[in-house]
């Protein structure tokens, strides 16, 4: 039996200069998924880059959106829209200045808590209740937020970045064969 599909997103901007950049975990992470899932992206629609598989008789679609950032919402909206899934059934994994390099969190609900790709799928969706897979880019000690988050992860970032990325596979693999607290509850152990 086919389930109601659900959607993966990962966010950051698209192009060469946003490439390899602190906002741009989210799209790195996504990739990393993709590769693990032995899958790649095929086509572009709803304002994404997006693969759509069938795990575990699970329906999912992976999607890059191709707006920026400030965007994301436009594609998440659409693709909800078209395919009726529920914001419980949407993982978005983005960076979050509030977590230090090398730390996760899962929330199922919340404000944007100032992610401005998270504010506008709140907007889009009318709703708070999606899965979020944040992943910690810490905060800037003399830049400027906006001049932080659009520079180049470090190679000790690169580093730090393995253990939550990992996490991020596990969980999304998880999230498509049990209940989604049971998923959170497993991942989040030992990870403190």
């Amino acid at each position: 039996m086919i389930l109601q599909m659900k959607l993966v997103v990962g966010l950051g901007n698209v192009g060469k200069p946003y490439s390899n950049s602190r906002h741009n975990v989210g799209f790195i992470a996504l990739d990393a998924i993709l590769k693990d899932l032995g899958l790649n992206i095929e086509g572009n629609s709803f304002d994404g880059d997006f693969v759509v598989a069938t795990i575990n008789d699970q329906k999912v679609m992976f999607i890059k959106p191709t707006t920026l950032m400030n965007l994301s919402g436009n594609c998440v909206g659409q693709v909800a829209k078209f395919y009726k899934i529920q914001p419980e059934d949407i993982i978005v994994i983005h960076d979050d200045l509030d977590l230090e390099p090398g730390k996760f969190r899962i929330r199922t609900s919340g404000s944007a808590g100032g992610h401005n790709g998270i504010k506008d799928i709140i907007n889009k969706l009318g709703s708070e209740n999606f899965i979020r897979f944040k992943i910690g880019i810490g905060r800037p000690k003399q830049a400027t937020v906006i001049d932080y988050v659009l520079g180049k992860l470090t190679k000790q970032e690169q580093e730090a970045l393995k253990q939550p990325i990992a996490k991020a596979i596990e969980f999304v693999k998880l999230s498509l064969c049990a209940p989604i607290n049971i998923a959170i509850s497993k991942v989040n152990q030992g990870s403190k």
